[in-house]
């Protein structure tokens, strides 16, 4: 005689031998498209953007550390000194130049030279003007024609 655990045994194996098993085909898809081939075109894009905005981004904090450090020096004590000194010295240099462009000693022309620049000066006492003429080391042109006379101010 059968026990009930053995019933039930053996009820459980004749239906587990009744039921047909049915399994699909496993398959495995991966997910990244560098492995898969799908949407990789946009993967690739997204990388390549990805790694233009990193350089850009060095070479935009490269550019301003370059810049931070520039402005630095430029704010140092002594590079304030120097820069008011030049300031100085051209203005007297430029004062000296209208001195004797307007000095009527006798002096019709004069010839200065500045950093590579040329300034060349001609008063026409007929025209009563005084002609200015600057040319800079790039062979740049420029001049300037002023009245000789008194300024009512």
């Amino acid at each position: 005689m059968m026990t009930t655990t053995s019933l039930k045994m053996s009820l459980l194996a004749l239906i587990t031998l009744l039921t047909t098993a049915s399994a699909g085909e496993l398959t495995h898809d991966f997910k990244n498209p560098s492995f898969s081939g799908q949407g990789y075109s946009n993967h690739v894009l997204a990388l390549e953007q990805l790694q233009f905005t990193r350089k850009q981004d060095l070479a935009d904090d490269i550019a301003r550390a370059l810049k931070d450090a520039e402005r630095e020096e430029e704010n140092e004590v002594i590079n304030k000194f120097i820069a008011n000194v030049e300031s100085r010295i051209y203005a007297n240099l430029s004062k000296q130049l209208v001195d004797n462009m307007f000095s009527s000693d006798g002096a019709t022309t004069g010839t200065a030279e500045i950093e590579g620049a040329t300034i060349y000066w001609e008063k026409d006492t007929d025209l009563g003007e005084i002609s200015i003429r600057i040319t800079e080391a790039d062979g740049t042109v420029t001049t300037l024609t002023v009245p000789v006379g008194d300024f009512g101010f």
